[in-house]
């Protein structure tokens, strides 16, 4: 399976070695582990590097990039992209999960035939939660007044199943690697939050969509650090306002304005 993966841990110990070895039972070909900090069990785990350089789990390719000082998620993800192009056989897909994610079937080559298909920007996969609900993760535009109602009145977004989302959740995103060139990653000027709606924005104003494989089902054990910790909240404030103030979300809602006139 043509796939390259990337997954960056920070802190996550166990998760990503459960993680590698579930990997390890799929077709892809090589995955770049991205250690945002110290984290020298799971090296240990790892075990040494082979003499091409890299970890191997099975037919796995495990390559381990450790940050001299901790990136942003969009930054760590881009690094490993450009790294990924850089090799002699570069894959013609690029993915990024996070390494709290499980499933039960293999949920790759959905993923990859999705990314294939015509018009495909990128593909996502069906989300649960631990407790097997089905999780938030295709959403509307982030407006300052769709936030407002869902966190302060607590009215529920209605979004139909079939309705085409304006973005999804970054969990696990699998782009035709020219696609991901094409617009450029994720803007890195996001350190956390938002940069997975800012993708989707730039993807859509690129003409391409934003594709569901539903037979590709994980389950995404979802942090929510922002509604629990004060540091991860003003992060994700910052990332609000940034993307507010930016010209694809403009040009989205604009193009979402002209689009129902039509």
């Amino acid at each position: 399976m043509d796939i390259a993966l990337s997954v960056v841990s920070h802190g996550h110990g166990n998760h990503v070695l459960q993680l590698l070895e579930a990997l390890a039972q799929t077709g892809c070909r090589r995955v770049w582990l991205t250690l945002n900090v110290p984290e020298p069990a799971i090296r240990a785990a790892l075990g040494p590097a082979e003499p091409t350089g890299y970890c191997t789990r099975g037919s796995l390719q495990i390559h381990v990039i450790e940050n001299l000082s901790p990136l942003g998620f969009g930054a760590n993800h881009n690094q490993a992209f450009a790294r990924e192009m850089r090799q002699p056989a570069p894959a013609a897909c690029f993915g990024v999960l996070n390494p709290d994610l499980a499933w039960i079937s293999d949920p790759l080559p959905a993923l990859v035939a999705a990314a294939g298909s015509p018009g495909a920007g990128c593909a996502f996969p069906h989300q649960t939660g631990a407790d097997g609900q089905v999780q938030d993760h295709r959403r509307r535009v982030p407006t300052p007044g769709a936030l407002l109602r869902r966190h302060v009145f607590r009215q529920p977004e209605v979004f139909a199943a079939n309705a085409a989302p304006h973005w999804v959740n970054a969990a696990m995103l699998v782009f035709p690697a020219s696609v991901y060139a094409q617009v450029g990653g994720f803007d890195e000027s996001y350190f956390m939050y938002c940069e997975d709606v800012d993708l989707c924005l730039r993807l859509q104003l690129a003409g391409y969509r934003l594709v569901e494989a539903p037979q590709a089902v994980v389950t995404h054990q979802a942090q929510r650090a922002s509604r629990r910790n004060l540091r991860h909240t003003l992060w994700h404030l910052r990332s609000l306002c940034r993307l507010w103030a930016s010209g694809p979300y403009a040009r989205f809602l604009t193009q979402q304005s002209t689009t129902s006139k039509g």
